[in-house]
């Protein structure tokens, strides 16, 4: 592991960001991410609002996927200080047949390249790396920013689909 990587497994760099395994350490991070309004609009409310609750859902989400399925979303931090910026990685959702990419950055971090460098790494994994025969994207209809990054990618919108019961349907990039 290089000089100054944090403390979770190291999973890939880029020219300019780390990415690594969540811990429970990261739970205060990751309360103040659940709770940005860019997160809350764009991805959903996870209910979580304590440290307690965060801890929670980093063992039933990210550290449980990382078990059954060797991936998940892992931590972004900019090498140049170790702060982390956001998440990125892999998701395989239950009644999904595809692996899909997803992401997230604290507002502060926005606007500066992260998402898609960090997007563009998690992909060149999951394809690789990893093997998997493609990876999606769905997108909340009318976030331009997650959609530009889809793009960029290299996948284009196949319409809109409903993936989640009972919520509107999002738009699926492939």
């Amino acid at each position: 592991m290089p000089d100054g990587a944090p403390e979770g497994l190291l999973i890939t760099e880029t020219a300019r960001l780390r990415l690594r395994r969540l811990t429970t350490g990261d739970a205060a991070f990751m309360l103040r991410l659940l709770n940005e309004p860019g997160f809350l609009a764009n991805i959903g409310d996870k209910g979580v609002r304590t440290l307690d609750d965060a801890v929670t859902h980093l063992r039933t989400g990210p550290l449980d996927s990382y078990a059954v399925h060797g991936f998940g979303m892992w931590r972004v931090d900019r090498k140049s200080d170790g702060v982390p910026v956001g998440i990125c990685g892999l998701l395989r959702r239950n009644g999904m047949e595809d692996v899909e990419i997803g992401y997230a950055l604290l507002a502060e971090y926005e606007g500066q390249g992260y998402t898609s460098e960090a997007a563009v790494a998690c992909r060149d994994l999951g394809l690789m790396v990893l093997g998997l025969p493609r990876i999606v994207g769905i997108v909340s209809p009318g976030n331009i920013g997650s959609e530009r990054i889809l793009q960029k990618l290299g996948l284009t919108c196949q319409g809109l689909r409903e993936v989640f019961p009972g919520k509107p349907p999002v738009a699926f990039y492939a």
